[in-house]
């Protein structure tokens, strides 16, 4: 050993010194100001709640109807959204959006927390905009049926605001507020234009093997009662505080490290993003009991909505989504772990066996498929706000003329060899693949186990009835509007907050203490050796975390499993264990067989009548029938023809889609009878050549024209005969009409 080595235990060099002191000056520091950040989250909370817990829009609104001075009256209410400086004014002749945001525990606003959000979307393209909010207490007596009741009113309202003929109000149901407008859409299908479920559960007992956990809380907990205990102890009134709870839950990884790791780690950069967020997180709202029992009874456990068990109006109105006349848009992603899609979709094949009954039903519904986001990311993401929403609201008079049937929406990027480039209108080409019925089936795994399901909702029923009767009356008996106060103030999720706010004398002293560390900030070194020993250590927190979640979940799905798929468990609430799904589709009435046989009848008749526009309708629809696939970019040629010869100001969008159902219609019945028709239709050769040229324009439109299509324009031509040569076929197809 040289004398110019260090002595052992002392450190190898000063930088090594330096680093150790630069970290824990770096640590203190982000410690203090991440407690402030919470105190000031406390603050933020109670200002809030002093507010009464207005909307976190960040758009200006002015309400227009008030449902709580209704007839039948709801803590709900009709905004209308007022432009921001920026976007163009609301134009009054295009199609009203109207959002309607879960009352699932949070308040209401958070599809319009971002400028860049559902709302943002459609005040940018000029749509008049409406959202339904609520308020933070419920009517005394309102039930589901008060809401959907004051909905009727709002959509009603939105509608004779807006007589013109751009078409009904298109309507987008967040989370839980998509199974509310279901049943809307179904009860007053006249109301609606296209709807879009955005992360919205509909067929709740659907899953897969090891994933979604949530679908068995019901049975674990051993049915709906514990809904109606919290409703008791509320003194009338169940605390949406639960709900947040239980999504919390959901990742403790999140919710326990990465969520407060993450501010601490980012408190620079990250306060004013998490502030905004906990507006909106810590903002409970209530439900009456009478609301969340009907929610846990029909819909979390008993799965009645989508098996037409549900009815309004004391029950005269079946809730029957067969009788839905707009499109129905479903947004679901593989990353979303509270709707995943199954849930999200499998009421599809509760209704029908195939995409033939849907087209039958003259239904047309349309899913898209995110690859990751996370459940809030579908409404609250800037990224999916821009692409997602943003495409799929380009492309509404387009879902509104699909013909009926079952299609997967297809978005992707432009790119320079893209065939057809030059006729995008944007950064994205969205397409529209037809799907069947087995390819919904297909997301999942089969539908054998959702029998224990069944067990379930029976198990339910008998512990609901003996709560009912031998313990619910004695804990109202205990409970008052001061018990009630103090059982909501001791849940986690306020207390936490009342805790770290300034109502804390000792947390109040750390404001001018962040204040003093904000005018001396020294953020260590982003390569400093403890920031990253910090970092790893961060990261395998966080997988432990993760390890408990996985180990958890497993145990919870084979216990469910070990109750309710046992053949004893279900015998003894008289349900046969080999018995089948239940919600299988149910197959038509004769009185919707003679309704088809007449409709079929009507429609026959016009396979020889019609207008030269129907005729070229008729000829493009039987040329791209061949593949399937409808691109926006031939859809937007066919408007600009219309105005070109100012039909858009005779041929209403509803008139379009009524030519287009019609005209594929007699296609797919018949397509030698019309194509003869086309003769009829196309009498002169001017018009048939005209009809070919302008046909091959659109189709050009998504690239080159395929072989298949090349041959069906030939078979046309040859039919109305007509000389011309088809355009050359290409290897390489783009999307397709």
């Amino acid at each position: 050993m040289s004398l110019s080595d260090p002595p052992a235990g002392t450190p190898a060099t000063p930088a090594l010194a330096s680093s150790i002191f630069d970290y824990w000056v770096d640590a203190w520091q982000r410690s203090i100001l991440t407690l402030d950040v919470l105190r000031e989250r406390g603050n933020i909370y109670a200002e809030h709640e002093q507010s009464g817990k207005p909307p976190v829009l960040v758009f200006d609104y002015d309400i227009i109807v008030d449902g709580r001075k209704l007839e039948r009256p709801a803590n709900y209410a009709l905004a209308a959204i007022k432009p921001p400086p920026g976007c163009p004014p609301t134009d009054p002749h295009k199609r009203p959006f109207v959002v309607i945001d879960p009352r699932a525990g949070h308040g209401p606003g958070i599809g319009g927390s971002k400028i860049d959000s559902e709302i943002g979307i459609a005040l940018r393209q000029g749509h008049p905009c409406y959202f339904v909010m609520f308020f933070p207490q419920p009517v005394p007596g309102q039930t589901v049926e008060c809401v959907t009741a004051a909905e009727r009113v709002f959509l009603a309202k939105v509608n004779a605001l807006h007589p013109g003929d751009a078409g009904k109000p298109f309507v987008i149901g967040n989370c839980q507020g998509g199974w509310a407008l279901m049943m809307l859409a179904a009860l007053e299908p006249e109301l609606v234009g296209p709807i879009l479920l955005a992360g919205s559960p509909i067929s709740y007992w659907s899953g897969v093997h090891g994933k979604y956990p949530m679908r068995y809380t019901g049975g674990l907990l051993g049915g709906t009662w514990p809904a109606s205990l919290a409703g008791d102890l509320g003194n009338g009134k169940f605390d949406g505080a639960h709900l947040v709870n239980n999504f919390e839950q959901l990742d403790p990884a999140n919710t326990y490290w990465h969520k407060p790791y993450g501010l601490y780690a980012k408190v620079d950069t990250e306060r004013q993003r998490f502030l905004e967020f906990e507006r909106w997180w810590g903002g409970h709202f209530l439900l009456n009991k009478e609301e969340m029992e009907w929610i846990t009874q029909n819909l979390f456990v008993g799965n009645r909505l989508s098996a037409g068990e549900i009815f309004h109006d004391d029950g005269r109105s079946q809730v029957n989504l067969r009788h839905i006349r707009s499109p129905i848009i479903v947004f679901a992603s593989w990353g979303d772990n509270i709707t995943p899609p199954q849930q999200a979709l499998n009421w599809i094949p509760d209704l029908y066996a195939n995409a033939g009954e849907i087209r039958d039903n003259e239904q047309t519904i349309v899913y898209f498929l995110h690859e990751h986001v996370g459940h809030l990311g579908i409404f609250v993401s800037a990224g999916v706000a821009n692409r997602e929403h943003t495409e799929l609201a380009n492309a509404l008079d387009l879902i509104d003329v699909l013909p009926p049937g079952l299609y997967e929406a297809i978005i992707t990027d432009t790119h320079p060899d893209m065939p057809g480039l030059e006729f995008a209108s944007g950064r994205y080409v969205i397409r529209f693949e037809p799907r069947e019925v087995s390819d919904i089936l297909a997301l999942g795994e089969g539908r054998d186990d959702e029998r224990a399901f069944e067990v379930v909702r029976r198990v339910a029923q008998v512990n609901q009835a003996m709560y009912d009767r031998f313990v619910s009356p004695a804990v109202r008996a205990m409970s008052n509007e001061t018990t009630a106060a103090v059982y909501r103030n001791l849940n986690w999720a306020r207390l936490e907050r009342h805790l770290i706010s300034d109502s804390n004398p000792f947390v109040k002293a750390v404001a001018p203490l962040a204040e003093a560390v904000r005018a001396q900030r020294r953020p260590v070194a982003p390569d400093n050796p403890l920031l990253q020993a910090e970092q790893q250590a961060s990261t395998m927190i966080g997988q432990l975390w993760d390890s408990y979640r996985d180990l958890r979940d497993s145990a919870c799905e084979n216990l469910f499993k070990a109750v309710y798929e046992s053949p004893l468990t279900a015998a003894l609430v008289g349900l046969a264990p080999n018995a089948p799904h239940l919600n299988r589709p149910r197959g038509r009435s004769r009185e919707q067989d003679e309704l088809l046989r007449l409709r079929r009848a009507e429609r026959e008749t016009w396979f020889e009548r019609g207008s030269q526009e129907s005729g070229f309708l008729r000829l493009v629809i039987y040329v791209a029938s061949g593949v399937g696939v409808v691109d926006k970019r031939p859809y937007d040629g066919i408007r600009q023809l219309m105005r070109e010869r100012g039909l858009d100001q005779t041929i209403t969008l509803n008139q379009l889609k009524h030519a287009v159902n019609l005209q594929t219609y007699l296609v797919r019945l018949d397509e030698e009878r019309a194509l003869q028709g086309l003769r009829v239709l196309l009498p002169t050769l001017a018009q048939r050549r005209e009809a070919l040229h302008l046909a091959r324009g659109l189709l050009a439109r998504s690239g080159p024209i395929k072989e298949e299509k090349r041959l069906r324009l030939q078979h046309v031509a040859a039919i109305l005969q007509v000389d011309e040569t088809a355009a050359p076929a290409v290897s390489e197809p783009g999307p397709e009409m």
